[in-house]
């Protein structure tokens, strides 16, 4: 592993905003070349940052960026001093992170999706009226649009303080919500709200 490497898990120059986005799938060809699956179908972050950051416990590298592409679902790319296969495998199971920061800037009305997560989500009752229905946990694609997965809250009008709701077992349910214009209203990060036409219970 001779790439030219900089920080440690403890360096405080490392950057705040770091958001994991991949990790190092596999080897790519036999002069050196990496695979990289990224942690959601949006691979800008990886391919508009010219320094990731590599983890593996609590050890944390920065790393000039030479040649990323995307390749099918994932990104391709070559690290400085990884000339072969077996250079290029020592890094198998690193987790990618970039500074949020240097995330190349969507066109009006796209999101990234960890932006996303942690935002509130808001639906309709019985009466039609808005009631807060829990919080995203976590961003997937099902292959044609986003998912978003909602910690569910027992509903309450926005702005109310808010109470899990569980399931038979005592664990909080989980409701899938498509992020498609037909389901969801608005987003308002700066709010941290996603309005949505979702139904209560559904």
């Amino acid at each position: 592993m001779s790439a030219a490497l900089t920080g440690s898990g403890s360096d405080p120059a490392l950057p705040a905003d770091l958001v994991e986005v991949g990790h190092v799938a596999e080897a790519f060809g036999v002069r050196g070349g990496l695979k990289i699956q990224p942690y959601s179908a949006q691979s800008e972050a990886l391919l508009g940052s010219r320094a990731w950051w590599l983890r593996k416990g609590t050890e944390v590298r920065r790393i000039e960026v030479a040649d990323a592409k995307r390749h099918g679902a994932v990104v391709t790319v070559a690290f400085p001093g990884v000339s072969d296969r077996d250079q290029a495998l020592a890094w198998k199971g690193w987790t990618v992170l970039v500074p949020r920061s240097q995330f190349p800037r969507l066109a009006e009305g796209e999101f990234y999706w960890v932006d996303l997560i942690g935002c509130t989500l808001t639906g309709k009752n019985d009466s039609d009226q808005e009631v807060v229905l829990g919080t995203v946990s976590e961003v997937s694609d099902n292959g044609v649009h986003a998912i978003l997965h909602v910690a569910c809250v027992e509903p309450v009008a926005p702005g109310q303080p808010t109470q899990p709701l569980l399931d038979a077992r005592g664990r909080q349910r989980e409701t899938l919500v498509p992020f498609v214009d037909a389901y969801i209203r608005g987003v308002d990060l700066d709010a941290r709200r996603i309005d949505s036409d979702w139904p209560e219970g559904f």
